[in-house]
């Protein structure tokens, strides 16, 4: 007799967690490290956003993974490599050329890290059917950014807690990374033995012709219709968020006098962590069930107003400077809601983009556009808030949404896309 299929609750959240683990590491928890470690803002902002690169040009080896070997494999030897990465930034801080080693390492767990990504999403998409995936989106992304805030959050605060005991930062955020590559390993161990293995997770339909095989799948994407207004969305959906995210941690511990709220270590964490992890959660898994009962056409505008109109907190907090660290900490959740709801609504755009033949290496590129539209407005973002300060940095993000809404009302969307069907 054939086991019962693993319920997608076994493995979605804890590989959407290992997902955005590393991600979280080298883009918001690097940023947290530096600045504790001295460096400025521009440098951080400048420095960190060049490690988006791999998953920009992720799409580059993404029809390799789809052409060899099983995503399941891929997986888990991926992340078992991202855990030693981990491992090594621990072991480096240390030493005395701390700055140029950690990112050196930062650089290889950011390429181990966008091929996991490869993987994973092809095998979410291979592993459930549509309407599972749009169910499950919320999921995905709810514990994708649970990663997140828990490193801007959990993490931060624990590194805190270390730095307060030991007397160095260097010391404490060592310790941090070692417990991190450890966590991390231990669940890498755990998709080892429990993944699902689906009939449709197997190496594509060779040819015997390997480069035509490999260029093939790139003409079929640029070749899908209404390309140009896809890869516009894709750009500029996340245009504002993507200058707000290097900013919004350098913003909350600056102090009052160079415009920031002057918060500690411990409070950033706090502030991410507690009432924001919560309000993230919901939003995720809210705005994965909306779009599974009504579909991804008529759920779109009301996720996109979700996401971009609470970065409307930030620049009331530029402007008023709360004392209050709860109230600082209820201005991020309703952000993180927001979020949470909206970024269901790109995840179901670009598995829609995804549909066909090649669906593990489309969905990478996607997400290799998806990187770039947030490496390339991260790169000026530190500079140009301190041309123009806080305040009208986040007045300026607010006006960057425009493009966003302007693709977005591009868009065109099948009727009923992501619903669940009816006795589904």
């Amino acid at each position: 007799m054939m086991a019962a299929p693993r319920s997608p609750w076994v493995w979605i959240p804890s590989l959407y967690l290992l997902q955005g683990i590393p991600y979280v590491v080298v883009m918001t928890l690097s940023v947290v490290m530096y600045k504790n470690l001295g460096l400025s803002n521009t440098e951080i902002a400048l420095t960190t956003s060049w490690l988006y690169l791999p998953w920009v040009i992720k799409p580059l080896w993404s029809p390799l993974i789809e052409l060899l070997g099983s995503k399941r494999r891929w997986i888990w030897a991926l992340q078992f490599l991202v855990g030693a990465a981990l491992a090594g930034v621990a072991l480096v801080l240390p030493l005395p050329a701390w700055f140029q080693l950690s990112l050196a390492v930062f650089w290889l767990m950011a390429f181990a890290s966008a091929s996991h990504d490869i993987a994973a999403d092809g095998f979410y998409l291979l592993a459930l059917q549509q309407h599972q995936q749009a169910a499950f989106v919320g999921v995905r992304s709810t514990f994708y950014r649970i990663a997140n805030i828990a490193g801007q959050g959990g993490l931060v605060y624990l590194a805190g807690v270390l730095q307060e005991r030991s007397g160095s930062m260097a010391t404490a955020w060592s310790q941090v990374f070692m417990l991190l590559a450890a966590a991390f390993v231990l669940l890498a161990l755990y998709h080892l033995a429990l993944l699902p293995r689906p009939a449709a997770d197997r190496p594509a339909a060779r040819t015997g012709r390997p480069i035509q095989e490999f260029f093939a799948v790139f003409k079929a994407y640029f070749r899908k219709p209404a390309i140009g207004v896809i890869l516009g969305y894709l750009l500029l959906y996340r245009f504002p968020e993507a200058q707000l995210l290097k900013l919004a941690t350098p913003f909350l511990l600056d102090a009052p006098a160079q415009g920031g709220l002057g918060l500690s270590t411990k409070e950033v964490g706090i502030a991410y962590g507690t009432v924001g992890l919560t309000a993230l959660t919901l939003g995720g898994l809210l705005g994965g069930w909306i779009i599974s009962r009504v579909g991804l056409k008529r759920a779109l505008w009301p996720l996109i107003l979700s996401m971009h109109v609470p970065n409307l907190v930030f620049l009331l907090m530029a402007l008023m400077h709360p004392g209050s660290l709860w109230l600082v900490s209820a201005a991020l959740a309703l952000e993180q809601f927001g979020y949470g709801l909206g970024f269901t609504a790109y995840l179901m755009v670009m598995i829609l983009v995804a549909e066909g033949p090649h669906k593990t290496a489309h969905y990478a590129i996607c997400t290799g556009f998806m990187a770039l539209g947030m490496m390339l407005p991260g790169m000026w973002s530190g500079w140009l808030q301190a041309q123009i300060g806080y305040p009208w940095f986040f007045a300026w993000v607010l006006l960057a949404t425009l493009p966003s809404f302007a693709m977005t009302a591009l868009l065109k969307v099948p009727e009923g896309f992501g619903k669940k069907e009816a006795g589904a």
